[in-house]
């Protein structure tokens, strides 16, 4: 996969997976954009320094303006939307700010960044976008304990799809990767009993993104890809 000159905007670029992408994009020949919310992150990321790497200091990528103001003035060929959040918890522990949280980290940023990307791809002839849902995305009954963050990734998966029909005919593509627990250092440190080997390693998951945000996927769109591993 050639990605040689373009630029490529990568949400959670810092986090485990997003260094796996942006690592991979850079491999590819990619620029990339990387807007970040945690700064130790930013201070610990690999690629810092990289000529070809700008990274992008946001407090909240569900704030239109901060939005707007990484997508202006770039053309990017793909957008990766990474960004979001994680809390358990059954719904009678969640009250609607803890829902509104879980829905403005995953969802509201997510739309976001796609409405930015879709507005600079449809006037420069298209692109690719590819959003990152979750297991109980497409596994409601697996969210039970999660139920926030399960209608949030949900919300994803459906605007994946309804995105995708809009914007075909014009030359975007979109789509998005569903993945189970991946091997993390964060995940392994909290399920330390878990079988790891089952878990998919964020390379993995890493390397369908880079197809679906490639110029090599031609015809692939409104998929929500399962990125399972052996679990």
């Amino acid at each position: 996969m050639d990605f040689s000159g373009r630029r490529v905007v990568v949400t959670g670029g810092t986090g485990a997976l997003g260094t796996a992408v942006v690592g991979e994009l850079l491999t590819a020949g990619a620029v990339c954009t990387v807007p970040y919310v945690h700064e130790a992150e930013a201070q610990s990321f690999p690629r810092r320094g990289d000529p070809n790497v700008t990274l992008i200091a946001v407090s909240d990528l569900a704030d239109e303006t901060q939005v707007a103001r990484v997508y202006d003035g770039l053309k990017p060929w793909a957008s990766i939307h990474i960004a979001g959040g994680f809390a358990p918890g059954k719904v009678t522990e969640t009250d609607k700010k803890a829902l509104m949280a879980q829905i403005d980290s995953n969802l509201a940023s997510c739309f976001l960044c796609c409405r930015a990307a879709a507005k600079v791809m449809l006037s420069s002839g298209g692109g690719r976008i590819v959003n990152v849902a979750a297991r109980p995305a497409l596994e409601w009954r697996s969210g039970a304990g999660m139920t926030a963050y399960t209608v949030a990734k949900a919300g994803v998966a459906a605007l994946t799809v309804a995105l995708a029909e809009e914007v075909a005919k014009d030359g975007v593509l979109v789509n998005a990767v569903a993945p189970s627990i991946m091997d993390t250092p964060a995940n392994r440190k909290a399920m330390p009993k878990a079988n790891f080997d089952a878990w998919p390693k964020v390379e993995e998951v890493a390397a369908t993104i880079l197809f679906l945000a490639s110029p090599d996927n031609r015809v692939t769109r409104g998929a929500i890809v399962p990125v399972y591993g052996k679990s």
